[in-house]
């Protein structure tokens, strides 16, 4: 793999750390139960772009792509219920 592609996959966790935690942020200051949701969701698809770059740069040799979409499941669960019960409230 070359340096530009892990690079890539890094700059890409990283990216959604910091979306995280500015939703995180947003939720504290504005209490707002949407902001929560969609927090959520992007924690978990945070523990899908560090699960992949383990995937790929550390862990070779085993599949972690499992666990991978498992956690790409479980974020979109959040937003999706965010979306479904949460939206009226807006």
């Amino acid at each position: 793999m070359s340096v530009w592609s892990a690079s890539i996959y890094l700059l890409c966790f990283l990216a959604s750390v910091a979306c995280a935690l500015l939703l995180v942020r947003a939720h504290d200051r504005y209490k707002t139960r949407l902001l929560l949701w969609s927090a959520l969701c992007f924690v978990a698809l945070s523990v899908n772009n560090l699960l992949l770059v383990l995937d790929i740069l550390v862990f070779t040799e085993i599949d972690l792509r499992l666990y991978s979409a498992a956690a790409t499941f479980v974020g979109l669960c959040f937003l999706l219920y965010g979306f479904i019960w949460e939206g009226d409230r807006i």
